[in-house]
């Protein structure tokens, strides 16, 4: 049972070649993202895709249909929260540069 889950991540470890088509203005962002992070593109997209398959990466199914299904009173809640944190916000003068 043991050798089977060595095996496992033997078999884990062997990389296929394969290719896809993307297009040129993805690529150059995939390059500069890549440039960035010090890393090569191939590792930015293996990242990218491990992610994207990761179990749990995505919204759980009924996630925004519970979001929207609130009650009268936590609506009027939020509104008032929301109302106040309007009423509170204040606006900095734009920087000008100093004459000089």
């Amino acid at each position: 049972m043991i050798l089977l889950g060595h095996s496992f991540y033997m078999l884990a470890d062997i990389v296929m070649a394969t290719s896809i088509h993307i297009p040129k203005p993805l690529l150059e962002a995939v390059d500069r993202k890549a440039r960035a992070l010090k890393m090569s593109r191939n590792r930015l997209i293996l990242r990218a895709l491990e992610r994207e398959l990761t179990p749990g990466s995505d919204w759980s199914p009924g996630f925004f249909e519970q979001l929207s299904a609130i009650d009268s009173e936590t609506a009027a809640a939020v509104d008032e929260l929301l109302a106040s944190v309007r009423g509170a916000r204040t606006s900095k003068p734009p920087n000008r540069p100093h004459p000089g």
